[in-house]
């Protein structure tokens, strides 16, 4: 399991950017498609918003990779 911190100072970080920030897409194009491909889930719930606010405490996975959000 990776944990990927949100930026001091910011509340949330956003789905999208979570996966940049874990590398586990490339980029944000890359991070777009798998999660509106259905590929990506937060807290084991399909999610398919890039722009998904996580506030710290969930899972997310995609492809045999799990990170948790921390503060």
């Amino acid at each position: 399991m990776m944990d990927v911190k949100i930026r001091e100072g910011e509340e949330f970080i956003r789905l999208g950017q979570a996966l940049k920030k874990a590398g586990v897409v490339g980029s944000g194009v890359d991070a777009k498609f798998v999660i509106t491909d259905g590929l990506v889930s937060v807290n084991g719930e399909t999610e398919l918003r890039r722009g998904k606010k996580l506030y710290g405490g969930e899972v997310v996975s995609y492809d045999k990779e799990t990170i948790k959000i921390i503060k």
